[in-house]
């Protein structure tokens, strides 16, 4: 069901280029449920592939999530509140604005290209990567409210 929200919160927004709620989803899945937000995330991916046709562009999807899902982990679990309100937003917006950079050595390797052609096609998607961060950043605004809830309804359910 995690999954499907990630895939349905990206379809809805989709008439807003490169703005979109996974990085922060993927960052509060992780903060919540630690190694099996990994079933939610590749979910997404799939649901992603199924949608939009499992083509090349698609390949780096499995991967690029877990990235952010990897550094996510890697954070100390009882940062401070406060520290938190700084660094998850942040590596949400980081990971926006690397996005391009994330995806370009599938495409290098796809397509053949040189080190010149990967870092053209970088600096190429740069603009798109700077909105990419921005609008990570506001979605990353989300993540300790959105954590403290799902820990909460955690807390209450059965399920887990």
């Amino acid at each position: 069901m995690l999954g499907s929200l990630m895939f349905c919160s990206k379809v809805i927004m989709e008439f807003l280029p490169n703005v979109h709620l996974l990085g922060a989803l993927t960052i509060t899945f992780t903060l919540v449920f630690r190694a099996k937000a990994l079933i939610p995330i590749y979910v997404n991916v799939l649901l992603i592939g199924l949608y939009g046709g499992f083509n090349l562009w698609w390949m780096p999807y499995t991967y690029i999530w877990t990235i952010l899902w990897a550094i996510t982990i890697l954070l100390p679990q009882n940062m401070p509140r406060w520290l938190c309100c700084v660094v998850y937003p942040a590596l949400c917006a980081l990971h926006g604005f690397a996005f391009g950079a994330l995806y370009a050595p599938a495409q290098a390797l796809m397509f053949g290209l040189d080190l010149n052609g990967l870092i053209s096609w970088i600096i190429a998607g740069i603009p798109y990567d700077i909105i990419h961060g921005i609008g990570n950043l506001a979605a990353g605004l989300l993540i300790l409210p959105l954590t403290e809830l799902l820990q909460k309804l955690v807390k209450k359910s059965s399920f887990y």
